[in-house]
């Protein structure tokens, strides 16, 4: 980028604002070096970055960085294996302490959150951490780089040596002063000359004490001298003194040693800290400035939406809206001086350059920039916006230069284009250079108050009018930019309202050009029309918002209604999953009582397999309708009328039984083999009976007890075999003998059957097929052939 087109928009006063955020040595550096980027994927990693630190400030106040001194001086003496300064071991030792304390506070904040920082985490972890070296740096030197007493155990003795034997000689000076020597003293003082202590004494009394004289007051009344009892302590002193500067050299020298081989990685943490600082600071600058990330246009589409000058008061300043390159590529905005038009310019440009250094915009959320090569401007001959020293030379030498150079990533700003010489002819020059601009693909921006160029930007192609609104009543700019609707002379109505008689209004009009005052009413109904559409546009804003808040409010419930039905399935799948487990503990009880009665060798009884199988099934029993009153009522329009002596269905049970007679409140006593029980109306379902067959005679040579068998006796070896025939029986009795013929199987320890259910239309097969894959007893099963019409079961 340019250097003129920074110092043209006054790049660096955003950089000076910038800069008290920021508090380490690398951070001002960084910012030192600041300068647009031409790379669209730069500027994105740039904003990215202010993004993370500004989500770091909000969560948690932004990072904490310490004042940190530039140590790059340093570690380049480092590198020459020279020792450093306490002062500069402290700086250094500071470095480290932060990297460690930053480091850490990132990654707990990345986990906590559950944010990645995408943009900031690769620096987090090249910060290379050195504890070992950071404890020891902290436990030599104190803040202000003084070597501690703990830097090593001679140190430490030296000191306490230096500590005894300065107490020694101030208890022996202070015997001079406060005994009978002190009136020889011309202050009862002990002070230090040559580092060595001293007392200030009359010049006439030297004799009194001996030892030596260090120096004189320059009045020569006081010589300051060393008592001949001092002098040995004072040496000792001066000895131990000397010492404790040795083994500081040493430990100097030592400390240094040992940050040599790892140089580089502290030079690295410190860069990095001061890029954490710099973002820190962009991030905190943001907040101040009411600022907000811009989003990327490949198709270099700037839509600034109400875009505030960054210099000026953010409280007075007045936001615009500034769309280029969807649309139209040129805007020309047209109309009187001091109406903002200047400060418009700029602050597209500032913006445009501020986005490209990753610094979020005073705009409205939303706003979208593009990444440009160059952008050039022609602006007040380089003044600043207070002052316009421009001539028509310095201005076409300006633009000379600037179409040589313009493309289609380039955008050029154009102030007051043609001005400083005559209209007529300045007009047709600015449309001439417009022309040549538009010609290379450039994005262009143009003030101007020649009325030739309203016309002209009507005519032109991706070019749209704009102006800056003047308030007629108040006879003051607004400073609002207006789209779209080209700026109109106010010259008439404003010397109205200033005054001016009638009759020279209607002398000056009727002297106007007829096109021109056309046009002026035209922009005059544009801008009528403009603000209804404006005021349509925020009353549709407002019901926008309240629709999403609405959106957002039902959005919520329908959330929580959501968690409430997983919590109630979850709860009931738990209660489910209980039932079941219980059931089939109970059902696998049953069953082994079953089998060691038969194992036993005892006689199963009818009642016994029957209230066996009822125990089982009332395990799998489903909700009757007794629980549900809508399933009831529905259910007793289909239930047949039920009489004494009908053949009956127990649900629970699973088994026939003949009624004995009704109860009150819709039940009725049933007998079930050789039980009686009391059931309810929706236990039971008719059965229609099945028509009586003969019974079969057979053969006895045997009579009374020993030429019969038990009825019992006889089922269980009918059952016990291991294929049963269904074929021919009605569904609902080729489900019940089924089932006898599982129940007897099971009992009898069979390891498989086999069950013959034909081909025909599928009925009972596929009832058979249902009953087995519910039966728990049933290990697997398959059909035996497609053309067999059998299915073989394997019994567990």
């Amino acid at each position: 980028m340019n250097q003129k087109i920074l110092t043209t928009l006054e790049y660096q006063a955003v950089k000076d604002q910038l800069r008290p955020y920021l508090t380490t040595a690398a951070g001002q550096y960084e910012l030192k070096q600041l300068e647009p980027t031409t790379n669209a994927q730069t500027m994105q990693d740039w904003l990215a970055e202010t993004a993370d630190a500004s989500k770091i400030l909000r969560w948690e106040g932004g990072l904490t960085i310490p004042k940190l001194a530039d140590i790059r001086p340093h570690m380049q003496r480092i590198k020459i294996e020279a020792a450093l300064s306490g002062t500069e071991l402290a700086q250094v030792g500071r470095v480290l302490f932060s990297t460690g304390q930053i480091r850490s506070f990132l990654e707990n904040m990345i986990i906590d959150r559950g944010d990645p920082l995408v943009a900031l985490q690769p620096y987090v972890q090249r910060l290379v951490l050195l504890p070992e070296l950071t404890k020891k740096l902290q436990r030599a030197l104190d803040g202000d780089g003084r070597l501690t007493d703990e830097a090593s155990p001679a140190l430490h003795r030296i000191r306490q040596a230096i500590d005894s034997t300065e107490n020694a000689i101030r208890q022996r000076m202070q015997d001079y002063t406060r005994g009978k020597y002190g009136k020889y003293l011309s202050d009862p003082i002990v002070t230090m000359r040559n580092e060595r202590y001293v007392l200030p004494v009359k010049a006439g009394e030297r004799s009194k004490f001996g030892g030596v004289v260090h120096d004189q007051s320059q009045t020569g009344q006081t010589l300051y001298i060393e008592p001949a009892d001092v002098v040995a302590m004072n040496n000792r002193l001066r000895e131990h003194y000397l010492k404790a500067r040795d083994e500081e050299v040493r430990i100097l020298q030592e400390l240094s040693a040992q940050l040599t081989p790892v140089a580089d990685d502290i030079l690295e943490n410190a860069t990095i800290l001061g890029h954490l600082d710099f973002v820190n600071a962009k991030a905190r600058y943001a907040v101040d400035l009411k600022a907000t990330e811009p989003s990327y246009s490949d198709q270099n589409q700037i839509r600034l939406r109400q875009a505030r000058h960054p210099l000026l008061n953010q409280e007075k300043v007045v936001a615009n809206d500034i769309i280029l390159g969807e649309d139209y590529q040129s805007i020309i905005i047209t109309g009187p001086n001091t109406g903002g038009k200047t400060l418009t310019l700029k602050t597209l440009g500032l913006l445009q350059l501020m986005a490209q250094s990753g610094l979020f915009l005073p705009a409205a959320e939303h706003s979208t920039v593009g990444v440009f090569t160059e952008i050039f401007a022609d602006i007040g001959d380089e003044q600043s916006i207070e002052q316009s020293l421009s001539t028509f030379s310095s201005h076409m030498v300006n633009i000379v230069e600037i179409l040589k150079h313009l493309n289609q990533q380039t955008l050029v700003l154009f102030d007051e284009l043609g001005a400083g010489t005559d209209p007529q002819e300045g007009a047709a020059l600015a449309m001439a250079i417009l022309d040549a601009v538009g010609q290379t693909g450039a994005y262009s921006v143009a003030t101007t108050h020649y009325p030739e160029l309203k016309v002209y930007g009507f005519n032109r192609a991706d070019t749209i009018n704009a102006s800056m609104e003047f308030d007629i009543e108040t006879l003051r700019p607004t400073y609002k930019l207006l789209l779209g609707v080209p700026g109109r002379s106010n010259a008439l109505d404003i010397s109205k309202r200033l005054g001016l008689p009638q009759p020279i209004i209607d002398a000056a009009a009727s002297m106007a050009d007829d096109d021109s005052q056309a046009l002026n009413d035209m922009i005059q109904d544009l801008v009528s029309r403009r603000n209804a559409v404006l005021d349509q546009q925020v009353a549709l804003s407002q019901q926008i918002i309240e629709n999403r808040q609405l959106k957002s409010d039902y959005e919520a419930r329908l959330d929580k209604l959501k968690d409430q039905q997983s919590k109630a399935l979850a709860k009931a799948q738990q209660e489910a999953n209980h039932l079941v487990a219980d059931a089939k503990q109970k059902a696998d009880r049953i069953i082994a009582d079953l089998r060691k009665m038969q194992r036993n060798g005892a006689q199963i009884k009818e009642n016994e397999l029957i209230d066996a199988k009822g125990q089982l099934n009332h395990l799998v029993k489903t909700p009757t309708a007794a629980n549900n009153r809508v399933l009831r009522r529905a259910k007793a329009k289909k239930r047949e009328a039920i009489a004494v002596n009908d053949t009956v269905l127990v649900k629970e049970y699973g088994q026939q039984g003949v009624v004995l007679r009704k109860l009150k409140d819709d039940q009725y006593e049933i007998q079930m083999g050789i039980l009686k029980m009391v059931v309810s109306d929706d236990e039971i379902e008719k059965q229609t009976p099945k028509p009586a067959s003969k019974p079969r005679k057979t053969r006895s040579n045997n009579k009374g007890h020993q030429g019969q068998v038990s009825t019992n006796q006889a089922r269980n070896r009918a059952t016990a075999a291991a294929t049963l025939d269904l074929r021919g029986h009605r569904y609902d009795a080729a489900m019940h003998e089924l089932d006898r013929f599982i129940d007897q199987a099971m009992l009898n320890n069979l390891s498989s059957v086999e069950i013959i259910h034909g081909k025909g239309t599928g009925a009972i097969r596929q009832g058979v097929t249902e009953y087995l894959r519910s039966n728990r007893g049933i290990l697997e099963f398959h059909f035996t052939g497609p053309d067999q019409g059998a299915t073989y079961a394997k019994l567990a």
